[in-house]
């Protein structure tokens, strides 16, 4: 019991601290369960605590237990002394007591990170058990208990086998060592690398607990535009006091390795790859990183893309680079994932005419100028070439995690390859912090997005678990939305893309709504009307915001550098794809980038039931008209309106749904916290002002091009069209290259 207690006490203080309602504790509240029938329960049912091994992973689960326990039922739990008297039993498949020789676990089913939870019996005694082959499986099953009490599920007789699709559940970080953040919304870096490696912060081991909660195992440090600092010693063992504090919770640590780093630190002339004192640079650095990090993941590598340094600087390719890091790394049991995100400045030679003002047909250059094909044209022609370690990772869309995009050709065109999603939480295209907007809809578009690489049914979802062409390496990544904020994510409903991209890297068949309510549950209230309400306003805020941004697959028309707000009219950026003219091709004809045969041709580098689905403007799917169709204003759309008045109607509802948005909120002052109700409602009135600012911004824009009045219904702007082009985006948070 003392030990118990011991457990306890530090958790209880931490859970006082932060049990104001600021949004620290995230989804983890264990707040006291008010149905006192259901409460009592819980508390009959698991009141005696077994748990058989010793290890901090273990040590964690049980410490999860007892402060959720004693926060949900009002009781701690004991800790039992024999396995007859425990109601509640934790052991591995290699710990399972002699008195359990019955039970029927099929270990070789759950894996290595995979559980079972189930109801048995002692004696004519009710148990429940934990159990998995490892002890982070056990710690997996534990939080996923928790969650059935704190979402009220019955537990009575629970059987729940779970085991994760993908291998790798990765958090990417774009964290810089002065603490910035790259598209970072929500403060500064929550690493505080000048106290480490001698203080760990308690909201390390909290990062740790939320991650485990939900079953992501992986997180990259640091910035993809990488700092060669970071694999010094005395930064290595900084990250090694991190890794020291996470390993409990079956948190790997991975670092982004700069290309340049043997010529920048390591004092070499040359950074080729195929070089041997290079390679020999390399695997000395591998060599002292595992010595003071035996379970390091790897190098996240960002290569000849937007500046960074690459194998292409020496004339070698994306598989030379790869291969070489994944020979350091390999012999350690780790892996290089390598991202396709790549595009240069020679490739944009035949835009140096580009003229907005053209129009589509009047464009020859077009074909070799868009951005869209480039990494399908530099990786597929490696497939095959790569390591067995490595993966190359890919983004969802051929663009930049627009509102919304079509999934990457990439994705089904490299069977030889494990290819790795790379999902962005953060919200650098979808009101960077201050808007709200679950993703879980945008994640699900894209894994259930069928590539037809092997027939009807090769989801992407298939294609990076590894399952569609067998591959045992697999793996997701999510660009974190993290930072020092108390909240974490800045918008208390960024917590929720966080909370669905895990549970979506473990089953990305999950589905998008039963998440969102879930974390309802679990971060507001059980009152059933109120988890209706939030749930409804979360499954409709990614369509609000492609509509008030960049209906009908407008793309790319955000502001330089900054991306924050519209900016339509963008034609002076440094080079031709950072440019919105060049991507919604606006004239006096039409709108839209034609991709099709006539166009660019960016169609041709999918399967042909992909394209037929796309290749033609009178059936494409209206949401990826303007990605693939350049189409006059008076276009036929499906509803019977012109292509201009739809562009319209579809600016006005992204208003009109926020607008409804801030009315459910409203309505729900009695049930929400207050410190939480007023934060959202006034973020939610930032969020109506800039979906108006949009809607006006672009509408006026385009205007000039359609000469076509606004249709009924649609609110005119309040402002003039030079009005909206003179507002300045200064200082913007988190702005960079990515």
């Amino acid at each position: 019991m003392m030990k118990l207690l011991r457990l306890l006490l530090p958790l209880t203080l931490i859970t006082l601290k932060a049990h104001a309602e600021d949004g620290y504790r995230l989804w983890l509240r264990y707040d006291k369960i008010e149905n006192a029938a259901l409460r009592s329960s819980y508390s009959n049912q698991l009141q005696y605590i077994k748990v058989y091994g010793q290890s901090p992973t273990l040590a964690a689960a049980q410490k999860e237990l007892v402060m959720g326990l004693s926060g949900l039922t009002g009781n701690t739990p004991r800790e039992s002394a024999t396995t007859e008297q425990a109601s509640l039993l934790l052991f591995t498949r290699f710990t399972q007591p002699a008195q359990l020789t019955g039970i029927t676990t099929d270990y070789a089913a759950l894996g290595q990170d995979g559980f079972c939870i189930t109801t048995a019996r002692i004696k004519e005694k009710k148990v429940t058990i934990i159990t998995a082959n490892t002890d982070i499986g056990v710690l997996y099953g534990t939080f996923h208990l928790l969650r059935l009490l704190q979402t009220q599920q019955p537990i009575q007789a629970v059987q729940v086998v779970s085991v994760p699709a993908i291998q790798h559940r990765i958090l990417n970080h774009w964290d810089n060592l002065n603490r910035t953040i790259e598209r970072g919304y929500a403060g500064f870096s929550i690493w505080n690398w000048h106290t480490l490696p001698d203080y760990i912060d308690q909201r390390y081991i909290d990062y740790a607990r939320a991650n485990a909660s939900i079953g992501i195992n992986g997180t990259v440090l640091t910035n993809v535009n990488a700092n060669a600092l970071v694999l010094t010693h005395d930064y290595l063992l900084k990250v090694k006091a991190l890794a020291d504090a996470f390993r409990p919770y079956g948190l790997k640590v991975y670092l982004t390795a700069k290309f340049s780093a043997p010529v920048e630190i390591g004092g070499l002339k040359t950074a080729d790859p195929l070089d041997t004192s290079v390679q020999h640079w390399w695997q000395h650095k591998a060599d002292e990183i595992y010595e003071l990090i035996p379970d390091f993941g790897g190098f996240l590598v960002k290569a000849n893309s937007e500046g960074q340094p690459g194998p292409q600087t020496y004339n070698r390719t994306h598989a030379d680079g790869a291969n070489m890091l994944a020979d350091a790394v390999g012999t350690h049991g780790g892996i290089i994932m390598w991202r396709a995100f790549v595009y240069d400045v020679r490739v944009q030679k035949h835009d140096e005419d580009f003229d907005s003002n053209k129009t589509n047909k009047n464009l020859p250059d077009i074909a070799a100028a868009d951005r869209f094909k480039q990494a399908y044209a530099e990786f597929t022609k490696l497939d095959g070439q790569f390591r067995k370690n490595v993966l190359v990772q890919v983004k969802n869309g051929p663009i930049d995690f627009q509102p919304r995009e079509p999934f990457s050709p990439l994705f089904g065109a490299m069977p030889q390859t494990p290819l790795a999603m790379e999902f962005q939480l953060t919200m650098e295209y979808l009101g960077q912090g201050t808007h709200l907007v679950y993703q879980a809809p945008l994640f699900k578009e894209v894994l259930d997005a069928d590539t037809y690489a092997t027939g009807k049914g090769a989801t992407i979802a298939k294609v990076i678990d590894g399952s569609l062409y067998h591959h045992s390496l697999s793996a997701i990544a999510g660009v974190s939305n993290i930072g020092s904020e108390r909240n974490w994510t800045n918008h208390p409903f960024g917590q929720a893309t966080w909370y669905a991209y895990g549970k979506l890297a473990w089953n990305p068949n999950a589905n998008a709504r039963d998440i969102a309510r879930e974390w309802v549950q679990q971060t507001f209230t059980h009152q059933p009307q109120a988890v209706q309400t939030i749930t409804d306003m979360m499954m409709a805020s990614r369509e609000a915001v492609v509509n008030y941004m960049t209906p009908l697959g407008l793309h790319h028309i955000m502001g330089a550098s900054g991306h924050w707000g519209p900016g339509p009219w963008v034609n002076n950026a440094g080079r031709a794809d950072w440019n919105s003219v060049y991507y919604h091709r606006a004239d006096s004809f039409g709108l839209g980038f034609n991709r099709t045969a006539t166009g660019s041709n960016a169609l041709a580098q999918y399967k042909p039931e992909v394209q037929a689905q796309w290749k033609d403007s009178n059936t494409c799917d209206e949401r990826y008209l303007l990605w693939f169709h350049h189409v006059s204003w008076q276009h036929h759309m499906h509803s019977g309106k012109t292509l201009w008045d739809e562009l319209c109607t579809r600016y006005q509802q992204g208003v009109d749904t926020v607008r409804r948005m801030q009315a459910s909120w409203n309505s729900l002052q009695t049930v929400i916290d207050p410190e939480r109700f007023h934060q959202v409602q006034q973020l939610l009135s930032i969020q109506e002002k800039e979906a108006r600012w949009w809607r006006n911004s672009c509408l006026l824009y385009f205007q000039t091009y359609s000469r076509m009045p606004l249709p009924a219904g649609v609110e005119p702007p309040d402002h003039t069209l030079d009005y909206y082009k003179s507002i300045r985006s200064l200082f913007v948070p988190g702005a960079g290259s990515n």
